[in-house]
């Protein structure tokens, strides 16, 4: 059996992440809760392009992986606030170098 390059621990990682962050929609989530938590209406106006199931599954997912936080606070109605968790914060240094990436290449 070969062992396994140094590169192909690298690609398996970035797929993984991929798979994660590859959801339709999760960039533009991830950018948005950074600014701070919100519950989801004012998400959902924040992201307007976005359709109210298309976020729900996003939401869904990247609180699945890690990335968001789901709170539910007693009140009537019921008060839903997301939040990005400490592996969510973690990601906004990379997204921050995909913005300059973006700005340098994008066009």
């Amino acid at each position: 059996m070969e062992p396994v390059k140094e590169e192909e621990i690298g690609f398996s990682n970035i797929c993984s992440v991929l798979q994660i962050l590859g959801a339709k929609w999760a960039f533009l989530v991830i950018a948005e809760l950074s600014k701070g938590p919100k519950r989801f209406k004012q998400l959902h106006r924040d992201v307007a392009i976005v359709r109210t199931q298309s976020l729900t599954d996003v939401l869904r997912h990247l609180e699945n992986s890690g990335i968001v936080r789901r709170e539910v606070f007693p009140t009537v109605p019921v008060t839903v606030q997301y939040s990005l968790t400490e592996k969510g914060l973690d990601f906004q240094a990379a997204l921050k170098e995909m913005e300059k990436w973006a700005a340098k290449w994008g066009k």
